[in-house]
C-alpha cells in the first residue's frame, strides 16, 4: 500500500510539473509601459527610432532590410507583466543594435510576431509567459530617415 502511495505521489508531482512548463499564457502589454521606463532610457537611448505598425514614420533615404528578434527572458520571481517588459526592452535593444550595425537610425512597422503570427498595433506588444519563461518576437524594417 505504501508502494503505491508513493508512486501516485511521484506521478501527481510530474503531472504538476509537466502542467507549470507547458503554461503559455498570452498577454497584449502597453508599448508605452516600456519606451517610458528608466531601463529603457538608459539601456535603449535615443539614437534610433522606434515606429510600430500604423505610426507614421518620416521618409525614408534608405532600407537595410526586414529583421526579426526572438527575446526570452527568465520569468521567474518575477511577475508575467514585469518579465514581459524585460523581454520587450531585450527585443528592442536587438533591433537597436542591428540598426546601428546596418547603418540605420530607425526601425519602422513594427510588429509582434510570435511563433510567426503577426499581430500589429501602435500601441501594445505580445508577450508569451510560461512557468519559467517570458518571451516577445518584434519584425521591423531597419531604415535610414530622411534629413
Amino acid at each position: 500500500m505504501r508502494f503505491l502511495f508513493i508512486c501516485l505521489l511521484i506521478a501527481w508531482a510530474v503531472f504538476q510539473t509537466s502542467m507549470a512548463q507547458a503554461r503559455d499564457t498570452e498577454y497584449r502589454l502597453k508599448i508605452d509601459e516600456v519606451l517610458r521606463s528608466p531601463d529603457y532610457q538608459q539601456r535603449v537611448g535615443s539614437d534610433v527610432a522606434f515606429y510600430f505598425a500604423g505610426q507614421k514614420a518620416p521618409g525614408t533615404d534608405q532600407t537595410f532590410g526586414e529583421y526579426v528578434t526572438n527575446k526570452k527572458t527568465n520569468s521567474a520571481g518575477k511577475s508575467d507583466q514585469d518579465a514581459c517588459r524585460w523581454a520587450m526592452l531585450s527585443a528592442l535593444l536587438e533591433l537597436r543594435e542591428r540598426a546601428t550595425k546596418m547603418g540605420g537610425d530607425a526601425v519602422t512597422n513594427i510588429v509582434s510576431y510570435y511563433k510567426k503570427q503577426t499581430v500589429s498595433s501602435e500601441t501594445e506588444y505580445v508577450c508569451h509567459a510560461g512557468a519559467i519563461i517570458a518571451g516577445v518576437a518584434l519584425k521591423g524594417t531597419v531604415v535610414k530617415l530622411k534629413k
